[in-house]
């Protein structure tokens, strides 16, 4: 699986390849091991310009998500909803090559909920964007490590690469906010995986509330 991280702040170093890890491991147990995904770990100002930008909220927030498979999705439909263009689309623009598809296939590992989108093998999910400073103060007001929140503010980013929206509806909420804690509590579970020696460069780039 292709898991490229970027940190835009020198204070997410720390968190890295732990965060990188646990990125595959999620990727594993939902089934998208053939696919691939960019994390980057920002500051709030960094997240602050994103989220004025693409989502019209002059605040910073904890993760922000921009989906390629909506993109796609969009494409395919012919019907645009006008939503800005994710971070991944603009390395595109800019002429940044992207990596080869991996050779597993990967399924979802439940069957596809109302709402969720359900990427070929070699897909290139999108990118999720996680500010350390407000997944620091979430964790000190939660008495949780910050890599544990990173890591549920991943799997909550993640989520909404792949359709979910908590924002939806309440029925919709209850569903995402339900397979989040299951794939947290999966990850705490799980063994983990060997640092690997290099990944691949990311350029780029929600509201988690719990």
């Amino acid at each position: 699986m292709a898991v490229a991280l970027r940190c835009e702040t020198a204070h997410a170093r720390p968190y890295a390849s732990r965060l990188r890890a646990d990125a595959r491991r999620l990727m594993a147990l939902v089934g998208l091991a053939a696919c691939e995904l960019s994390i980057v770990i920002a500051d709030d100002r960094f997240v602050h310009a994103l989220n004025r930008e693409f989502r019209g909220k002059d605040q910073p927030t904890d993760v922000l998500s921009f989906s390629q498979l909506e993109e796609a999705e969009q494409r395919r439909a012919a019907k645009p909803r006008g939503a800005a263009p994710g971070l991944a689309a603009e390395r595109r623009r800019r002429g940044t090559p992207p990596a080869p598809p991996p050779p597993s296939v990967g399924v979802l590992e439940q069957p596809a909920q109302a709402g969720t989108l359900v990427p070929a093998a070699g897909t290139a999910l999108g990118d999720v964007v996680i500010s350390l400073d407000t997944a620091r103060r979430q964790a000190r007001r939660l008495g949780v490590a910050p890599a544990a929140r990173m890591r549920t503010l991943l799997v909550h980013g993640l989520l909404h690469l792949l359709g979910y929206d908590h924002e939806r509806s309440p029925a919709e909420a209850r569903r995402m906010f339900a397979r989040e804690r299951e794939l947290a509590a999966a990850l705490r579970r799980a063994k983990p995986a060997p640092p690997r020696r290099s990944a691949r460069s990311a350029r780029g780039g929600g509201d988690a509330k719990r």
